[in-house]
């Protein structure tokens, strides 16, 4: 259905993940546990929804987090 999401955070991402790679990996987690790779239209508003909530709470998990004691480079919030 759809492949693995990928780690985004330094030192496994060698650059800053982009705001594409964030809204990449939330697509495909609402993908995975949703079970549909593209809703119905009854089921369109929820599913983009769900990847907005999603991306957005990524870019703020990665830009709180700290790696090896120091802070990880500011992403830009999603929107």
């Amino acid at each position: 259905m759809c492949r693995s999401i990928k780690t985004l955070r330094p030192p496994v991402l060698p650059e800053e993940a982009t705001e594409e790679d964030i809204r990449a990996a939330a697509l495909q987690y609402v993908r995975k546990v949703s079970g549909f790779r593209a809703p119905a239209a009854h089921n369109r508003e929820v599913f983009d929804r769900a990847v907005d909530a999603i991306t957005e709470a990524t870019a703020e998990l990665l830009s709180g987090l700290e790696v090896r004691g120091q802070s990880a480079p500011p992403h830009r919030a999603a929107g």
